[in-house]
């Protein structure tokens, strides 16, 4: 078992506020990460149905177990009891009695804001990082991790991508899915899942998901609002701030685990990834996801966008952090060319302030500077979140 990036935060964490919430997708290691955080905490998994009975049956008996607090993991299975945990701590008044973790559905959401507001500290965590994946001492491939995705189970007992991914739909969908909206027809629902997957790195368009899964653009929203709530998807909002020109509004999707999507696909290999069509949307996918996950194990909530004009000049990713814009080529080329620099150049020709150099990542060996611009592979840097933010590590 390797350390995760995210438990100096943890931890500090746990000595500020009574409560700590950890959220983040089906697996992605959270139970892993608190019980081996707070190793002599009492645990109760609510997943356990005589567990979740007890604390339902008689909450003040259940948390009367663990006077100093405990972990209780997939709170979401039993949102009611935090109004309780809420009483326990505010007559306690210590720091680090509750870890709490979850999936973020939209009872638990409510539940924290009535109930934790300013008691609790919120963390996501998601699937392993590309600086976590290097404490193995492998040499990772981006069309490898393309298909291996991220997922700690998938790495640590060495399972077959195929089979980890089917498992995971099939619990998702009929589980996860099921528990947030009433869902009729699995199969089209998992249509639509699969026509996402076929849109990764492209701005969202509702009309034509609508036609092509054969369900209003309302309905389509709504789904879309499940995956985001379950961690399957996010989306990479358009930078227009202050721009004088025609801009795209829309934001783009992006699969959590980039993974989940090549499955979706119907990608087995990395050489069927390395030949897709879709090669250059899902290496952006892996590497957008590992920025995000850089800036949420240092829990920050990243401000993160793309910039696309409406003559078709377009920047891939664009970090606001400390004042400045970073701005970010991604290239799945295991060759540099200087073109990968005209979107950078374009968009510092804005004359917006604080724009940085930037940078450009991409699949080749060589790490260098041109024009003040750091090009190199993002599977041999340090940290992304770190490395393009603060200039360390390039």
């Amino acid at each position: 078992m390797i350390e995760r990036d995210i438990r100096p935060e943890l931890l500090a964490a746990a000595a500020e506020y009574p409560v700590v919430t950890i959220m983040g997708p089906r697996q992605s290691g959270k139970t892993t990460l608190v019980r081996s955080a707070f190793p002599h905490k009492p645990y109760f998994s609510l997943e356990y149905p005589d567990v979740r009975a007890a604390a339902e049956a008689d909450p003040r008996a259940f948390l009367g177990q663990a006077p100093d607090g405990a972990i209780l993991d997939e709170v979401q299975r039993l949102p009611e009891l935090l109004s309780y945990i809420q009483g326990l701590v505010d007559e306690a008044g210590r720091p680090g009695m509750f870890i709490l973790t979850g999936g973020h559905q939209p009872r638990l959401h409510e539940a924290i804001s009535q109930s934790l507001a300013g008691r609790t500290a919120m963390l996501t965590l998601w699937p392993f990082s590309l600086s976590e994946l290097r404490r193995y001492g492998r040499d990772w491939r981006a069309f490898d991790l393309v298909v291996k995705g991220f997922f700690p189970r998938v790495h640590e007992e060495g399972l077959e991508p195929r089979r980890f991914f089917n498992g995971y739909l099939q619990t998702y969908v009929e589980r996860d899915v099921r528990a947030l909206i009433n869902l009729r027809d699995l199969s089209q629902f998992q249509r639509f899942l699969t026509l996402l997957a076929g849109r990764v790195g492209q701005v969202v368009n509702l009309s034509s998901l609508s036609n092509d899964v054969g369900v209003s653009a309302t309905t389509i929203r709504s789904w879309l609002s499940v995956l985001k709530a379950s961690y399957v998807v996010f989306e990479l909002p358009s930078f227009h701030a202050n721009v004088r020109k025609r801009v795209v509004k829309s934001p783009k999707i992006y699969f959590t685990d980039v993974g989940l999507a090549a499955f979706l696909l119907g990608i087995r290999t990395e050489e069927q990834a390395a030949r897709d069509p879709l090669r250059g949307s899902l290496y952006e996918n892996l590497v957008i996801a590992d920025v995000v996950k850089g800036a949420l194990n240092r829990g920050i909530r990243p401000e993160v966008y793309f910039y696309r004009d409406s003559h078709g000049n377009e920047v891939d990713l664009l970090i606001r952090e400390g004042g400045r814009l970073v701005p970010v080529e991604i290239k799945s080329a295991s060759t540099f060319s200087p073109d990968f620099l005209k979107g950078l150049e374009r968009f510092r020709a804005l004359g917006l302030e604080g724009v940085a150099p930037g940078a450009v990542l991409y699949d080749g060996a060589e790490r260098f500077a041109i024009k003040g611009v750091r090009a190199f592979n993002p599977l041999r840097a340090g940290d992304l979140w770190e490395t393009l933010t603060e200039g360390e590590g390039s």
